[in-house]
């Protein structure tokens, strides 16, 4: 049997599942507790707070208790990486639309 070695919580692990990038997209508006974050999905509060520990792991959001109530924060800066890897794809998309503006401008000119 081969061990390896525990690796770093991935930022883009935890952000490919369409529910982390909701309730991502939830907490960005504000801190939410688990039953809030629970009732804007279709999956039970054990489900969702096994999105959250994902979400913890990776750093993208911090959790702070509150009496008996556990409350989610957002660490927007934990999803820098993602924001990299995106501005390096960027120029392509600038590039076109450049170009779809250029054919534009000489459609209407003619």
């Amino acid at each position: 049997m081969v061990i390896s070695p525990k690796r770093e919580p991935d930022v883009f692990d935890a952000i490919s599942h369409p529910a982390r990038r909701q309730m991502i997209d939830l907490l960005a508006d504000t801190d939410r507790s688990v039953n809030s974050i629970t009732e804007s999905f279709q999956m039970s509060r054990p489900a969702v707070s096994q999105h959250l520990r994902v979400l913890l792991d990776a750093g993208l959001v911090t959790e702070q208790r509150h009496g008996r109530e556990r409350r989610y924060r957002l660490v927007p800066e934990r999803l820098s990486p993602v924001r990299e890897w995106i501005a390096h794809y960027e120029r392509f998309w600038d590039d076109r639309l450049q170009r779809l503006q250029k054919h534009l401008a000489e459609k209407t000119d003619t």
